[in-house]
């Protein structure tokens, strides 16, 4: 029997590496479905909702470094993907989607669940195309696997049902598919003048992002040489965090510890493999001179005035710049951060050290036990929102751990279906998603998916019965909390019903006992932590204008009668000011 072009799609999917298909199956989508019985290489995970698959593929394909798949059929279908890779696009995460379509015969004519994948997709995608007949199929679809895979992003086709059903065209040209690169290494010239500013500063800051993954040996190196502080972003956490002798905490409205003030008070900031979009955390390009190496050359400059802008890869920048980096210089400039450091960790820690077992359950306790219990090797995905917060701040990450979340697109309901992604592709390792409650109520279906699939992940949920980081932003702009407060059911109970494993938290003194519970478990289970609903969190460095809209919140919070609000509030968060 001769192959269809489905055949030939999951044939070339399944050579370039891709394991795992996410989705919903749909009648546009069934001549692939039958494909993907057919060849047996590639394992069909069937999530509750596509925006689950496309987070899912994109959490697989940043743990894995491979590349990821997730389909959606036509119309509604392959539309719910948008959130998820969009996420991906954003996050340099290489995914192959496929975008199921309605009869070619039936384009133009107002069919049902016509719609155009090719415009829809678009700005969210580094190659989306539609395969219009059999000759095309095996070109388009190496083109969208190559570009996913180099971009890194998103590769998309769109193909229809009646298409997929055609014989396959052996004979027609099929685009590469590479699976890796080398590393981007900046020219002898560039390398000189770097090293050369570098030489001539005496208060040397670095700055490190994603961008620095494999990187943190040559780097650290570095800044031990120069005695430089090392800040990070959230996304550069696990790699810059953990057991690193410079390291001074994370910038931006999750931050903490002295990474503000080591990149304002330097007389060179350093950034390596970041492109952070938070322009009022970064020092002023004309007060305090910039460097940043970085391998796309577009990013260079974008958001701040450079004094030295570098196209290449971290590693491969830092290795090279090592032997030029003249060493003996004073040590003060981090000496004197990481005193800073060490104390604004004791406010930090303050509702972790000293717990008040009869006070409500601190988000902060509650985060910190669970790294403290989690493998060494765990990987957390994060939801957006005051999970990213506590996370940012409490969670021990770095060596083999991995943290991922929604940091360059911020979505909600993102921690559970990145989950599902990450223990898919690492069943034998230890997968938490640590949720807000409005995230996991925005997809709670696929708690589901975790029974179906087998997959044991472990949910935390912060309950506090609010969207807290929208009440931490109106608070700051001096606007009231409006519509953020939410009805919760009893989500341990709601989690049983469905059949997970799970137990509701409201205590600090049953903290340590629950969590080594929820952690044993061996198959999904879900930890339902009732957490206080009035715990702030502070950015590092208050604005006078957020101090402003703060106190005008608390005298509107008075003047509206709501005292108790304002005394509460000041009484559960004393250990912070």
């Amino acid at each position: 029997m001769s192959r269809k072009v489905a055949d030939q799609l999951v044939g070339m999917l399944a050579d370039a590496g891709i394991r795992r298909m996410y989705g919903i199956v749909g009648d546009s989508l069934n001549p692939v479905i039958e494909a993907l019985q057919r060849d047996g290489r590639i394992r069909w995970i069937h999530v509750r909702h596509e925006e689950t698959a496309a987070f899912a593929a994109g959490a697989e394909a940043q743990i894995t470094g491979q590349t990821a798949c997730c389909s959606g059929s036509s119309g509604p279908g392959n539309m719910h993907l948008i959130n998820g890779l969009y996420d991906a696009w954003r996050s340099a995460a290489p995914v192959f989607a496929l975008a199921s379509h309605i009869p070619l015969s039936q384009v133009g004519g107002d069919y049902f669940q016509e719609t155009h994948p090719q415009i829809f997709f678009r700005e969210c995608t580094a190659f989306c195309e539609l395969v219009s007949e059999p000759s095309q199929a095996a070109a388009i679809t190496g083109t969208a696997l190559r570009k996913a895979r180099e971009t890194p992003g998103v590769g998309m086709i769109v193909l229809s049902g009646d298409v997929a059903q055609l014989p396959a065209d052996e004979g027609a040209p099929a685009a590469g598919t590479p699976r890796g690169g080398g590393l981007l290494t900046p020219s002898p010239h560039d390398l000189r003048e770097l090293a050369a500013l570098i030489n001539s500063r005496k208060r040397v800051t670095f700055f490190c992002g994603a961008g620095c993954a494999g990187a943190r040996e040559p780097i650290v190196a570095l800044a031990r040489k120069i005695g430089a502080p090392i800040a990070y972003t959230f996304r550069g956490k696990d790699i810059m965090e953990k057991d690193n002798p410079c390291a001074v905490g994370m910038t931006g409205l999750l931050g903490w510890g002295d990474a503000l003030q080591a990149m304002h008070d330097c007389d060179l900031l350093v950034m390596w493999g970041t492109d952070f979009p938070y322009r009022p955390f970064l020092p002023d390009g004309r007060k305090v001179p910039i460097a940043q190496i970085d391998r796309d050359a577009s990013r260079l400059g974008r958001r701040a005035r450079l004094a030295l802008g570098i196209q290449g890869d971290a590693a491969a920048t830092a290795l090279e710049l090592l032997p030029g980096i003249e060493s003996g210089r004073s040590s003060e400039h981090l000496e004197r951060s990481l005193s800073r450091h060490r104390k604004l960790l004791r406010k930090l820690f303050a509702y972790v050290r000293h717990v008040n077992e009869k006070a409500p359950l601190r988000p902060e306790y509650i985060t910190r036990v669970v790294s403290d219990y989690a493998e060494p090797d765990a990987i957390f995905t994060i939801d957006t929102g005051t999970p990213d917060i506590w996370a940012a701040r409490y969670l021990d990450a770095g060596g083999a751990r991995r943290v991922i979340g929604s940091f360059k697109h911020g979505s909600m309901a993102c921690g559970l279906a990145m989950a599902i992604g990450a223990q898919a592709a690492c069943p034998k390792r230890q997968v938490i998603a640590l949720c807000g409650d409005g995230g996991l109520t925005m997809l709670p279906g696929d708690l589901l998916t975790l029974l179906q699939e087998n997959l044991s992940v472990k949910i935390l949920v912060y309950d506090n019965s609010a969207l807290d980081f929208i009440n931490m932003e109106m608070r700051a702009a001096g606007i009231l909390p409006t519509h953020t407060a939410l009805r919760n059911p009893d989500l341990a109970a709601m989690a049983q019903a469905m059949g997970l494993y799970a137990e509701r938290l409201e205590t600090p003194a049953e903290t340590v006992p629950a969590v080594r519970r929820w952690l044993r478990q061996p198959g999904p289970a879900l930890l339902d932590a009732v957490v206080d609903a009035h715990a702030l969190a502070l950015p590092p460095d208050i604005t006078l204008m957020q101090a402003y809209g703060f106190a005008a919140a608390l005298t509107k919070h008075a003047l509206e009668g709501e005292l108790g609000v304002v005394r509460r509030l000041l009484r559960h968060n004393l250990r912070l000011f």
